[in-house]
């Protein structure tokens, strides 16, 4: 318990001070950690780091993550999804010409991988670029926080109704709706602070959406790990496994608020 406190307050300090920080320290160490977030992923399904079907991963992810000032080269004859698109077909053509030792298998995964990962770090990179973007940013951890504590405490005391038993056991519908409740209370307080929006209907609406698509998030990062039967899903962070295990909610997160006008 102490090394997860410790390792808690060293790397949430920390990660708070890049991303006041922002700029391009922001986006490399964001890069980092999406890179190591799609490492996890590969090694789930037992696809080691150097090797050619993990590069693929990689540069599929790397394609959707980097931020568009970075990766406007004019010599390249392709837009970005067009590009991602090419490799979509170039994977399915390698499992006939690679004579099936590359499978539909792989290909799906390593796609479906790439855009969980590449797309969710992304979204986060492009809201800390926005106007107010840092405290939407602040916002968004205090919500997905907030309800990861409010379903710990909750389901600890009131939890007797199972949310996902065949996915997650220890997740209760009574956790779940301390998560929501909690996440409320606390994204209310700080837009009594900081107004981000410009009615309170909403910002409810924006908290309730965090709040219960972050517990989306958890869940399918926790059936990933179900389905690969892994524990954690690595050691990066002592006490707290690894890069998914903490940011799981937010990829789910930023998408979805995206596409929905939030940000």
């Amino acid at each position: 318990m102490k090394e997860r406190v410790l390792t808690g307050v060293i790397a949430g300090a920390g990660f708070l001070g890049i991303i006041i920080l922002g700029g391009h320290l922001f986006a490399a160490v964001i890069f980092l950690v999406a890179t190591v977030a799609m490492k996890e992923l590969l090694a789930m399904k037992e696809i080691q780091t150097f090797t050619a079907r993990a590069f693929v991963g990689f540069f599929l992810m790397w394609l959707l993550f980097i931020p568009e000032p970075y990766i406007n080269v004019e010599w390249i004859p392709f837009e970005r999804a067009e590009l991602f698109l090419l490799m979509i077909i170039v994977l399915l053509a390698l499992t006939v010409l690679s004579r099936n030792k590359w499978t539909f298998d792989d290909a799906g995964f390593t796609v479906l991988a790439s855009v969980y990962v590449g797309y969710g770090f992304h979204f986060f990179h492009y809201t800390r670029t926005i106007e107010d973007g840092l405290l939407f940013v602040f916002l968004i951890l205090i919500l997905v926080w907030s309800t990861d504590s409010g379903a710990y405490f909750a389901g600890r005391k009131f939890g007797k109704r199972k949310l996902s038993p065949s996915i997650s056991p220890k997740k209760t519908i009574e956790g779940s709706l301390g998560g929501v409740i909690l996440a409320i209370i606390m994204g209310s307080v700080f837009m009594l602070i900081f107004p981000l929006f410009a009615n309170w209907f909403v910002a409810v609406l924006f908290m309730l959406t965090v709040s219960l698509v972050g517990q989306l998030g958890d869940l399918v990062e926790s059936a990933f790990k179900r389905h690969y039967a892994v524990k954690d899903s690595g050691n990066v962070l002592p006490g707290h496994g690894g890069i998914l295990d903490r940011f799981d909610s937010l990829m789910f997160v930023m998408p979805i608020i995206y596409l929905l006008g939030f940000i």
